[in-house]
């Protein structure tokens, strides 16, 4: 398993991440433009988002993790949400996802949230090879409401 470093000061490494941001999107299917990409990077610089970005040997970015807080009324306690996980398609089966799962827990202890949750599309069979790994499936189901 290579090693990755995980870092939040990803402000040098916008290019990349951009490169990396649009095949994630296209690997979903979803049809994204620069303006977008742009929108979502300030909301990184702005802190609304939490970017972990694994660096391989060479310094370059490789994969990358978004969470955001959010808060549980019911149980009256704060979590992560992982909105976006990704990592380059050359690099998957090396522990890249491991190691940025690590990161995401460790920043989940740091903050005290009670859960790090997020979904993932039914026939992402690989990643969800890893998923039902490290984590608990639940049985909610998703529902998106259109305003």
């Amino acid at each position: 398993m290579a090693n990755y470093l995980i870092i939040t000061d990803v402000a040098p490494h916008h290019a990349d991440w951009n490169v990396l941001y649009a095949a994630y999107a296209e690997y979903y299917k979803i049809e994204q433009n620069q303006e977008m990409r742009d929108r979502t990077w300030s909301w990184i610089m702005e802190g609304r988002i939490i970017c972990l970005m694994a660096l391989n040997e060479e310094g370059r970015p490789v994969g990358f993790a978004h969470i955001r807080e959010f808060l549980r009324p019911l149980s009256a306690t704060v979590a992560g949400y992982l909105d976006d996980l990704f990592v380059d398609p050359s690099q998957r089966g090396g522990g890249t996802v491991d190691q940025l799962f690590s990161a995401a827990s460790a920043l989940g202890r740091e903050r005290n949230w009670s859960v790090i949750r997020w979904i993932t599309r039914d026939d992402n069979y690989r990643a969800r090879s890893v998923y039902d790994r490290i984590a608990t499936r639940t049985n909610w189901i998703t529902y998106d409401l259109a305003p």
